[in-house]
C-alpha cells in the first residue's frame, strides 16, 4: 500500500525529530551503567524527551505501552518492559524509541553492552545486525526501489554471519502513524514487494540472534518478545526517508 504524500512540513518536522531522538538515544548510550534499573533509564529518557520538546509516543493511547521506552535485556529481543532488575557488566540490552515532534513521529535503536566493549558471540551478533541495517539502507536507490530489496540485502548479512533470522517481526512505514504501511520484513527477494516511492518513510530494523528465529511473548507482562531458545538477540533500527536517488537517514547524526 502506498503512503499518503507528506507535505514538506511534516518531512522537515521528521528531521527535527530524527536529530531530536538519535540525541537521546546517543545519550542513552553514554549513560546506562552497571547497577542502574530499566525504571531508572526509564525516568532519564522520560525528562531528556520532555526537554527537547517532543512526547513519547510509545505512552500515546495506541500503544499504550507503561514506559516511554523499549528495554530488552539479553535474550529479549524487542518490546522489553523496563524492570527494577539492575543492569549487570555483561549484559547485552537493546533501547527502542519512538518520539512524536509536531505531530510526527520517528523511530529508532541500538543495542549495547552495558559496562565494556563486546567481545567474542556478542561483538560479533551486535556488528553483524548492525551492519546488516545500513545494507538494507544502501540498497535504497529512490525511486523504483522495492521492499524486497531491502530484505534481501539485510538476509544476506545476517545469514552471511550465521545468525538467526527473526522473521515474525518486521520492519514498517512510520511518520504520521508509530506503524503504518508497508511491512518491511528482513528477509525477501530483489524485486518484488511493494514499491517504494519519494517522500516515503520507513523504519529498516534487523532482529538477530545466536540461535534460533521463533520468539515468544511474555505472559506476564504482556509485551516483552523474547527467543524461543534463550539465546541472545540484537536489533538495530533507523527511520528513513526515501529520495528521488537514494535514501536520507533520519534518525542519525
Amino acid at each position: 500500500m502506498s503512503q499518503p504524500v507528506k507535505s514538506a512540513a511534516q518531512i522537515a518536522a521528521m528531521r527535527e525529530g530524527g536529530r531530536i531522538l538519535a540525541t537521546i538515544l546517543r545519550d542513552v548510550k553514554a549513560y546506562v551503567q552497571p547497577g542502574m534499573t530499566g525504571w531508572d533509564v526509564n525516568a532519564w529518557v522520560e525528562a531528556e524527551i520532555a526537554r527537547h520538546g517532543a512526547t513519547p509516543t510509545y505512552k500515546e493511547p495506541t500503544p499504550n505501552f507503561p514506559a516511554v521506552i523499549c528495554i530488552s535485556v539479553n535474550d529479549a529481543v524487542v518490546h522489553g518492559v523496563p524492570t527494577d532488575v539492575p543492569f549487570e557488566s555483561g549484559d547485552i540490552v537493546g533501547f527502542d524509541l519512538v518520539i512524536t515532534y509536531k505531530g510526527m513521529k520517528t523511530d529508532s535503536a541500538f543495542t549495547m553492552v552495558v559496562g565494556g566493549q563486546p567481545n567474542g558471540a556478542a561483538k560479533h551478533l551486535l556488528n553483524v545486525t548492525e551492519r546488516s541495517l545500513y545494507a538494507g539502507i544502501d540498497a535504497i536507490k529512490g525511486r523504483g526501489t522495492h521492499v524486497g530489496d531491502i530484505g534481501a540485502a539485510v538476509e544476506k548479512v545476517l545469514s552471511d554471519g550465521k545468525l538467526g533470522i527473526i522473521r515474525e517481526l518486521v520492519g514498517h512505514g512510520v511518520g504520521l502513524e508509530m506503524h503504518m504501511g508497508p511491512d518491511v520484513p528482513n528477509y525477501g527477494k530483489k524485486g518484488s514487494g511493494i514499491l517504494l516511492q519519494p517522500g516515503d518513510t520507513i523504519a529498516i530494523e534487523p532482529m538477530a540472534t545466536l540461535g534460533g528465529e521463533r520468539v515468544i511473548t511474555d505472559h506476564d507482562d504482556g509485551w516483552t518478545i523474547s527467543t524461543r531458545d534463550g539465546s541472545m538477540a540484537a536489533h538495530f533500527e533507523h527511520t528513513v526517508l526515501i529520495t528521488e536517488d537514494g535514501a536520507e537517514v533520519l534518525t542519525q547524526l
